[in-house]
């Protein structure tokens, strides 16, 4: 989700890549469900560990910042800091997946994941670009 919101809110402005400690798992359907709410079309997207992006040819010392969405993501990126110098935010970001009995529960939980994640972007980042603009 934080990939595609980051790239709808400011396009070209950064380059961004979402990583994992693990890539076992396709991308969750309610994610995709609730992005698309958005126009944010992740269907065809696949998750992948900050190994697999070295193995792509992805240089991780390029990159200036990780942010961490997960403890576990938090550690492993701190320990990308020990070869790389990389800053490392951390966002304590709900985990929406097992929450809710019902469809709708578990929509309403990706939602409010969604939207924190998209709310942590605005204070970091700024407000997102404007329809049409370029930069």
């Amino acid at each position: 989700m934080a990939e595609g919101l980051m790239k709808q809110m400011y396009g070209q402005k950064a380059y961004v890549q979402s990583a994992g400690v693990k890539n076992d798992m396709e991308v969750d359907g309610f994610s995709i469900a609730v992005c698309k709410e958005l126009g944010i079309e992740l269907s065809r997207h696949r998750s992948r560990s900050f190994e697999e992006m070295q193995e792509w040819g992805d240089d991780l010392s390029q990159f200036d910042l990780i942010v961490a969405l997960s403890p576990a993501s938090q550690r492993t990126a701190l320990e990308l800091t020990r070869f790389y110098h990389l800053d490392v935010e951390y966002w304590p970001i709900l985990d929406p997946t097992g929450l809710g009995e019902s469809r709708e529960a578990k929509l309403a939980a990706y939602r409010q994941a969604r939207d924190q994640i998209r709310d942590r972007m605005i204070a970091r980042f700024g407000p997102p670009k404007e329809e049409g603009q370029t930069e």
